[in-house]
């Protein structure tokens, strides 16, 4: 008996650890040590280069629905909802990005936060700071439960 209990408490502490980030919080990037991504890696603010400010509107689409950047540079985005839902940009492969908005549909309360997203209250924005230090064609989109599926999401070029 006292193995199921030890079970079921460490069970609910591992849960109480999660990191939320679809209600109000905000999506800071935690000081964890940054997971390299096959799309590149989180930056620092310091490190930015320029700013490419990406906006979000009720008609699932962003403007512009596609940037380059080059290899080794950091950018920050300006992550823009113009709209009067909430939306989110999440960084990623295409695979990643499937995979991700399934569990969405699946859990749309689902709570997160991660380095390469940014969620966007109506109105507001959030800056989202990215080192693309892998070459290649990446994407991204919102991945809100409905948003994904009609067809908000764009794509980066990350040059040699």
């Amino acid at each position: 008996m006292k193995t199921m209990q030890f079970i079921a408490a460490c069970a609910l502490l591992a849960g109480a650890s999660a990191t939320f980030a679809h209600g109000n919080i905000s999506h800071a990037p935690t000081a964890a040590t940054p997971e390299q991504k096959a799309w590149g890696i989180a930056g620092n603010a310091k490190d930015a280069q320029r700013t490419i400010t990406l906006n979000m509107t009720d008609d699932m689409r962003f403007a512009p629905s596609h940037f380059s950047v080059k290899k080794g540079e950091t950018l920050r985005l300006r992550v823009v909802n113009k709209g009067q839902v909430m939306h989110e940009v999440v960084l990623g492969t295409q695979t990643s990005l499937d995979e991700h908005a399934q569990m969405m549909l699946k859990y749309p309360g689902m709570e997160h936060a991660e380095p390469y997203m940014a969620h966007v209250a109506p109105g507001q924005s959030e800056d989202l700071v990215w080192s693309f230090n892998r070459a290649g064609n990446f994407d991204f989109a919102c991945l809100i439960a409905g948003h994904y599926q009609a067809g908000m999401t764009g794509r980066f070029t990350v040059t040699e």
